[in-house]
């Protein structure tokens, strides 16, 4: 039976608005898991309506996780800090702590709901990202490859994001591990400075060789709702196209897309200077291939590009 009731935390991200929508669509009832429960009810339309409750918790005890995860059939885990920017010491412990211990806290308040209520949740979809290889310009990735080395930190972080996630399968829960690559939607941010950049949009990013897996926001809420209703997928999948793009295929789709007259190329040593270590999120990337999916018969509803790219502008 698909589930119909289903906890979702970072319900108020881009990822976790759209799957909101989806399931509230097909009837399902959704508890949106938050850290800011005034920004849900802004962001989720119907919040606080039937069929869609809103949970405010603390990311750093966990408090209040349980009582939203109670009573749920499955729990959709996608929180997590932002990669973005110039990691500082403090930037680099939030983004690991933020998903090791967070799903932690997330496994910890599904088994005290399966103490209250035997069999539910049973299913966890938890993120993580097609980082868990690390880098390469090379090598082609699959659920097959090996995780990435000990000194790329993204790597190591989706490691053990993933190995959290993992524990609940010692409860009888079914999990599923989406490893997502770059998805590509409209942020409520990007809506906001669109109409002043996008005419320079389209220039090189870096060297434009770098790899980028990508998914379009379309599909990163269709491989999540195939994760919740298909009782044969069990643990990780790449979350990503079938067609990976080099920086610079991506960013002229882009251009094209957005009416880039003047594409400003943005060289990577003007990246690192001010995002130091933190560049490595836009000049390095993998091409990760959804093995598993395509053999599980997933229809990409967006596998080109340049009709994503289009897409994620709209």
């Amino acid at each position: 039976m698909k589930p119909q009731s289903i906890a979702v935390t970072g319900a108020t991200g881009m990822i976790g608005t759209a799957l909101t929508a989806a399931l509230r669509a097909e009837g399902r009832a959704v508890t949106a898991l938050t850290r800011d429960a005034a920004l849900a009810r802004r962001v989720l339309p119907g919040a606080g309506a039937p069929g869609l409750r809103v949970v405010a918790y603390d990311a750093q005890s966990g408090a209040g996780l349980a009582e939203g995860v109670a009573g749920c059939d499955a729990v959709v885990h996608l929180a997590g800090e932002p990669i973005v920017g110039r990691w500082t010491p403090e930037t680099r412990r939030a983004i690991g702590q933020s998903r090791a211990d967070g799903t932690r806290r997330v496994v910890e308040a599904i088994a005290a709901a399966r103490e209250r209520s035997p069999g539910r949740p049973r299913v966890l979809v938890s993120a993580s990202a097609a980082r868990f290889y690390g880098v390469s310009d090379t090598a082609i990735f699959d659920e097959n490859s090996p995780p990435g080395p000990a000194w790329d930190f993204l790597a190591t972080v989706c490691q053990a994001w993933e190995r959290e996630a993992l524990a609940a399968e010692a409860l009888g829960v079914r999990v599923v591990i989406l490893r997502f690559g770059v998805v590509l939607g409209m942020t409520r941010r990007m809506r906001e400075v669109l109409p002043t950049v996008r005419r320079f949009i389209g220039g090189r990013v870096g060297s434009g060789r770098q790899w980028l897996s990508w998914l379009h926001l379309s599909d990163a809420v269709g491989v999540i709702g195939r994760a919740l209703d298909d009782d044969a997928m069990r643990g990780p999948y790449n979350a990503t196209s079938p067609n990976p793009a080099q920086m610079a295929q991506f960013t002229a789709a882009l251009g094209r897309a957005a009416g880039g007259v003047i594409p400003i190329p943005v060289p990577a040593g003007l990246i690192q200077r001010y995002m130091g270590d933190g560049a490595t999120v836009i000049l390095d990337g993998q091409r990760a291939l959804p093995k598993r999916l395509l053999a599980a018969d997933y229809h990409f509803l967006e596998p080109d590009i340049a009709r994503a790219a289009a897409r994620a502008l709209d």
